[in-house]
């Protein structure tokens, strides 16, 4: 009797406890499973748009920081000069990307200015719809048909970090032929395919202009007949004391990418011809996950053109600031530093929707709302120095 006793199986009562005892585990497994999932989808986010906005500002900081190079001489101490050092073959009335006598021009979002609250993130944001101070030129606008709202942008003009000594100078005055060295064409092409725009510099003038068709690897050729060449050269330089360098038109701002759920990134115009060619623009995607751009400028104490700059930067304000000032060109020509500020989100949801949803990040005094989408957003900001509008470098 005592064996059938012990062969006996689980009481309904004791099957239950079992059972419950199981969904605890099962339940806190689980819970630890969730718990460890969303710790690593934050994590990632996080990674993911520090990563970003490392490189976001990285791009920005290198370019902003070229404007105004010009050879051996700053921008300014150009200015200064009477006839004006810096010099283009591009005449008066040339596209905005050949504007080289301004270096730098900004173009401010409408209701983005510091102080702006609610400038809305959208979930799903869709290309187009801000207006901007000053107003863009076409060539800009048509090179950044994929803007999207609410974020600034900003036009850069400058000679390439490096260049190569002028072996030789030949043909006419007004039309010179450059010579260097074959070898060191990789440097003036610097991963730019068949450039057409250069500048030549030593330490008192610098001439911007478009090469001719006839340009080779060891010689490049200023053609009157190219057709952005409106004029011809008006400076002498001397071979062995002057440099040839790539002459870089760019444009950042923030565009939709044409992915199959599109996002916002940070962009770059880059506006160039093909020696001989018109001018072109060449969209380029650098950043994804950059959602805004907020831009400042800081200018000289001396606004005055007929003044000398005095290297003190006592003001700061938005383009729309700077651009008010008549002549306008001039202005610019006195902003000695700009303030970026960048909204990086991750790329996927990182975290609660709700806690995301009551953060209201703001970047240089500009407030943003943010969806209720669960990305994990945070902002850079960083002040750049125009080292080539550093007086007296």
């Amino acid at each position: 009797m005592n064996m059938r006793r012990n062969s006996q199986g689980l009481s309904l009562i004791e099957l239950m406890i079992a059972m419950l005892i199981g969904t605890i585990l099962m339940l806190g497994l689980l819970q630890v499973f969730s718990a460890s999932r969303a710790s690593y989808q934050l994590s990632e986010g996080l990674s993911r748009t520090q990563e970003n906005g490392r490189f976001a500002v990285d791009y920005l900081q290198r370019d902003i920081r070229m404007a105004g190079h010009f050879g051996c001489v700053n921008d300014q101490a150009h200015a200064q000069q009477s006839p004006s050092g810096l010099d283009t073959t591009f005449g008066a009335g040339a596209e905005e990307g050949l504007q080289f006598g301004v270096s730098i021009r900004g173009y401010e979002a409408t209701g983005t200015a510091p102080g702006a609250t609610g400038v809305t993130i959208s979930e799903n944001p869709t290309a187009g719809g801000t207006a901007f101070t000053p107003a863009l030129p076409a060539e800009i606008a048509d090179a950044t048909d994929n803007r999207i709202a609410g974020s600034d942008i900003i036009a850069l003009r400058y000679f390439a970090p490096e260049g190569v000594p002028i072996t030789a100078i030949g043909g006419s005055g007004g039309a010179p032929t450059f010579s260097f060295d074959a070898a060191r064409w990789d440097v003036l092409r610097s991963g730019v395919d068949n450039p057409g725009l250069f500048g030549v510099a030593d330490c008192m003038n610098a001439t911007v202009f478009e090469a001719g068709e006839d340009s080779t690897t060891g010689m490049i050729v200023m053609d009157d007949d190219a057709p952005e060449n409106e004029t011809s050269f008006s400076k002498v330089f001397t071979a062995g004391q002057a440099m040839l360098y790539r002459a870089e038109s760019v444009v950042y701002y923030i565009g939709l990418n044409d992915d199959a759920n599109p996002r916002p990134a940070l962009y770059r115009v880059r506006f160039r011809t093909t020696p001989g060619g018109t001018l072109e623009s060449d969209q380029q995607e650098l950043v994804e996950g950059v959602e805004n751009l907020q831009l400042l400028y800081g200018q000289d104490r001396e606004l005055n053109a007929a003044n000398p700059p005095t290297g003190y930067v006592d003001r700061v304000g938005t383009a729309a600031t700077v651009n008010a000032v008549t002549p306008a060109d001039n202005s610019w020509r006195r902003v000695g530093l700009v303030q970026v500020g960048l909204l990086a989100a991750s790329d996927s949801r990182a975290g609660s929707a709700q806690a995301e949803a009551a953060v209201s990040p703001s970047s240089l005094g500009v407030g943003f709302t943010l969806p209720n989408d669960g990305r994990y957003r945070t902002v850079y900001q960083s002040t750049v120095a125009l080292r080539n509008r550093l007086y007296g470098n």
